[in-house]
This record gives C-alpha cells, sequence and structure tokens, in this order.
C-alpha cells in the first residue's frame, strides 16, 4: 500500500498474548478543534490500549466534508481494502459516528459500515456512550447518531443561507469572481474601504465584507463599448466577441471572449449596480440547481454602475425581442437541432450556440427551461420538476392564507396577519402559521410530504396543507401543535399512526372552530 493515507503504525512488541490488529479511521473538515485528527488518534490510541488492540494502519481524510465520499479519499481507500481482501486487520476505529460522515440519507453510513461487516470487519466508535458489541440497543443508538449527524449539517445549512442572504439585501457580495470591468472592495466592519482584492484572494478577517466597485477606466469603456455596439450599431454577440478578439482584449479570466461570454455582460445585473444571488444552489453537496427568478434574492442599486440604466433595458428589450420574431414551434426546432448536435442541452449551451434565442428567451416564452426542454424530448440527468412545483406553491400561498383568515373572520373570529412573516395571531389567544407541503413520491411508489416547521417564529399551531398526487389541490390538513413538536422537520407517509393522524383533518373547519367566538346571555 502506497497511499499517503495509508500510514505503517509500530507499536513495538511485548509479552503476552499477540493484540489485535486493527486500523484506525480519522476525518477533518474544518468544524471543531475537538475534531482535529491528532485529537482523535489521541483518543483512539486510548481506545486500542485499553482493549488490547494494535493499530497497523492509518487512513486519514484532512480537511474533508463528511457529506459524501466523493472526494474522501481515504474512506474510498478504506473500503476498497476490506472488500477486495487486501485488510491485514480485524477492527476499524472511528473517534465517533460523524467522524464516519454526516451522510444526508443515514442508511449511506450504515451501508458503509454494513460493507466492512460482510467481509468480516467490524467498526468500533471509540468516543461514544453506547457499547460497540453488536447489541439491538447500540443499532438503535447508532441509527439515531447518524441522523443527528445528517441533521447537524442540515441545520447549520440553513443558518449559512439565511446569514449570506441577509448580507446580500444589505449589498454586500458573497463570492464569485467579480467579472470583466469590475472589482472586490474589501471592508470594514464600520464601512471603511480597505484594500482591493486580487482574483482569488479572500479576506482574512471575518467580520470584513465585500462589495463591487467599477475596475480599471479601460475595462469600463470595454463594457460599454459592448453595450454600444450590441445596442446601437446592432452587432450580434459572435461579432462583438470577434471584434473583442481582435484588438486582443482577453476575459477577466485571460481567455478569449465568445457568443456566451458577451451575452452574460449584457444581461447581468452587477453592471448597473443590483445585487443578485442564489441564481444556483449547490447546498449539502447535492447536485447544482438552476433556480427560478422568484428564488432569486437580490438587492437593487447597492453597488456604482457602470452601465447607465437606459442603455441595460434596451439591451435586455433587444434580447427578448428576437425571439418574440420567432415562433414558439421555430425556438423549439432551433432547440431541438441543437439537442441533435450536441447531444444533450444546458443554458450556456444555449447562450453559445449561433442562431438560437438564449436561455433567458426560453425561459420567458415557455415559463422554464425544463418545459422547453420537455417539449424538445430532452430529460436532464436530474429531475428538476419540483422547482417548478415549488414556485407554483409559493404563488399559491397568499391565496390559502387568505382563505384560511377569510374562514375565521367568518365565524367571528379575529385576525391579525403579520405583514412579513404571514404569522396568524388568532384572538389575541394563540398564533398559527400557514405552510404548503408538496407531495412527493419514491421510487417504490409510496408518497411522502416532508414538512419544515417554523422553529423562528415558533407559531402555537402550524397549519399543515398537504398537496394531493398532482400537486394541484389540497389532500388534507394537520393542525399542529408546537409543544407536540419535537423538531425542525416532519416526515409524513399516507399513514402516520394515532400520534400524528389525530392531527389530521379533511377540512379546517376545526380550525374555525377553534376561533369561533360564542356570545353568551347576560344573567339578570
Amino acid at each position: 500500500m502506497t497511499d499517503e493515507n495509508r500510514q505503517e503504525l509500530s507499536s513495538g512488541s511485548s509479552a503476552g498474548p499477540p493484540r489485535i490488529r486493527v486500523a484506525q479511521y480519522v476525518r477533518m473538515s474544518t468544524e471543531h478543534q475537538q475534531y482535529s485528527t491528532e485529537n482523535q488518534a489521541d483518543a483512539i490510541r486510548q481506545y486500542a490500549d485499553d482493549h488490547g488492540f494494535e493499530i497497523v494502519r492509518t487512513y486519514r481524510d484532512d480537511g474533508k466534508s463528511g457529506l459524501r465520499l466523493d472526494g474522501r479519499k481515504a474512506l474510498q481507500n478504506l473500503l476498497d481494502d476490506v472488500q477486495s481482501g487486501r485488510a491485514d486487520f480485524s477492527i476499524v476505529l472511528v473517534y465517533d459516528v460523524s467522524r464516519w460522515g454526516r451522510f444526508q440519507n443515514p442508511d449511506e453510513g450504515a451501508y458503509y459500515e454494513l460493507c466492512c461487516d460482510l467481509a468480516g470487519i467490524a467498526v468500533h466508535y471509540c468516543a461514544e456512550q453506547f457499547d460497540n458489541d453488536g447489541s439491538p440497543f447500540s443499532h438503535i443508538i447508532k441509527a439515531l447518531k447518524r441522523t443527528m449527524a445528517g441533521e447537524y449539517c442540515r441545520e447549520l445549512s440553513v443558518k449559512v443561507f439565511t446569514g449570506q442572504r441577509r448580507l446580500i439585501t444589505l449589498g454586500y457580495r458573497q463570492g464569485g469572481p467579480a467579472g470583466f470591468g469590475l472589482r472586490r472592495q474589501l471592508i470594514d466592519h464600520t464601512g471603511t474601504q480597505k484594500n482591493v482584492l486580487d482574483r482569488g484572494e479572500q479576506k482574512s478577517i471575518q467580520t470584513d465584507r465585500v462589495i463591487l466597485i467599477p475596475g480599471p477606466p479601460e475595462e469600463i469603456e470595454v463594457v460599454r463599448s459592448i453595450y454600444r455596439a450590441f445596442v446601437v450599431d446592432g452587432k450580434s454577440e459572435r461579432e462583438i466577441a470577434l471584434a473583442l478578439n481582435g484588438r486582443g482584449i482577453a476575459t477577466d479570466l485571460g481567455r478569449p471572449w465568445t457568443r456566451g461570454t458577451v451575452h452574460q455582460v449584457l444581461i447581468n445585473e452587477k453592471y448597473i449596480g443590483n445585487n443578485v444571488w442564489n441564481r444556483r444552489s449547490f447546498k449539502l453537496k447535492k447536485k447544482r440547481v438552476e433556480n427560478a427568478p422568484d428564488d432569486w434574492v437580490r438587492a437593487d442599486a447597492v453597488f456604482s454602475p457602470i452601465i447607465d440604466h437606459a442603455l441595460f433595458d434596451a439591451a435586455q428589450t433587444i434580447i427578448r425581442g428576437r425571439s418574440q420574431r420567432l415562433s414558439s414551434e421555430e425556438m423549439l426546432e432551433l432547440l431541438r437541432e441543437l439537442l441533435e448536435r450536441r447531444g444533450f442541452l444546458s443554458g450556456i449551451m444555449i447562450d453559445e450556440a449561433d442562431h438560437c434565442p438564449s436561455s433567458s428567451a426560453y425561459q420567458s416564452r415557455f415559463g422554464s427551461l425544463l418545459r422547453a426542454y420537455e417539449l424538445v424530448g430532452f430529460t436532464p440527468d436530474r429531475d428538476y420538476r419540483y422547482i417548478e412545483i415549488n414556485r407554483l406553491l409559493r404563488r399559491m400561498h397568499p391565496q390559502v392564507l387568505a382563505d384560511t383568515v377569510a374562514g375565521i373572520e367568518q365565524t367571528g373570529g379575529r385576525v391579525e396577519q403579520d405583514p412579513v412573516t404571514d404569522l396568524l395571531t388568532i384572538n389575541r389567544e394563540f398564533t398559527a402559521s400557514l405552510v404548503i407541503v408538496r407531495c412527493q413520491e419514491t421510487p417504490a411508489g409510496s408518497l411522502r410530504w416532508h414538512i419544515r416547521l417554523d422553529t423562528g417564529l415558533c407559531p402555537d399551531i402550524t397549519i399543515a396543507v398537504r398537496m394531493d398526487p398532482a400537486n394541484a389541490q389540497a389532500r388534507d390538513y394537520y393542525l399542529l401543535p408546537n409543544r407536540d413538536m419535537t423538531g425542525p422537520r416532519l416526515r409524513l407517509g399516507e399513514h402516520n399512526g394515532i400520534a400524528l393522524d389525530s392531527f389530521r383533518f379533511d377540512t379546517l373547519e376545526p380550525l374555525f372552530g377553534m376561533a369561533a367566538r360564542i356570545g353568551l346571555l347576560e344573567v339578570a
């Protein structure tokens, strides 16, 4: 074994019975010092000494996330050695369940442990409170620990997203290069400007923030010339790219200009001072998702613009107008031809294609790129239909909320609705939050609903509207009391037992009944 992650450790020899040969697996991402590989190794070494084990092999993943197996070469090597029969040890020692992994599906961590078990190699967690004896109790606790390890990352992801969203609305840049004609300016917590960051350079103080500022005058003039050539001279993106390359001007990445890179300059709102974020998501190491415009986070007029707003709007009008001159069928035919030539489709590929409307034009004409893909017979590797469903449910939410308020008021109840959070205060006695829950179908054909409870508002009752399998109309309603809910999420199936289904109702009449006011006769 030559991999640096497979380090031979010599513990010497001593009199007495031979010690059991074991390997250790250690992993550290960027979380806490308590999880440093040195601390893990110390705890594992103590466990080995207490149990008469000899550590003969070390598998080490430094700076690796536990969300996925991808990128964790040491764990991959460990599993490969175990399954191929090359392992010269009978036990793997791990600090705790979270070091084995924070997989979002807890069964994934269990599966990798099972692979070891089937090869006759046990996995021991040295810092956990349960015994590594294979008892039913230890299996239950391990399953719980795996779920908690994954939930930690999910909760952290929500907190990070919330923090980033707030910074965007305050006008701060969140990651990514500035782009041609712009630069990243570092400012401190008081708003005082510091140095300008070079490409790849990051801030070193956590309280510092980044904004976009105009770049060198020569780059600003190039950006403005792109807009003038497109709007005033009527040149295409391809013609502009050829002209720039002919002048020896490279992009901010040092590459030649293409139709797509020119198009990105023409449609990016940062050139008029707008801060737009969350166009794409890559949460919890899952596949990248192109988010619908409704999911974008934006703050307008927070940076110094380098393009006049009227010129920018004129460019967008031209881009939209190109597709308006084509019928829907003509646009789809161009997309089919592109699919036949390339074998697959993407937004960038569409923007790069000559004589083809932009990806934004397809979104505008057909409602989404996914719908356009569907019409030409292309199915992406990942099913993105849930994006369209979520957008539909978000549009539905205000009307469902209004109907709920109207139903309460018709029974004589009084409702106060928070204009920001939509939290309902009913009769000044209790609060309620309404969520619409998408129906999902598992590969086995079962129906599932994942309810996200608002732990920030902490309503007395969560009104969960479960949608039907088509996500077209309400299937039923759950009135979930806060005191009986123990976590931020609740997963429901078609049948959930009396403990949960006692809160299920076919209509919202029980809620209206709770809010009804009953008049009392005055005693003479």
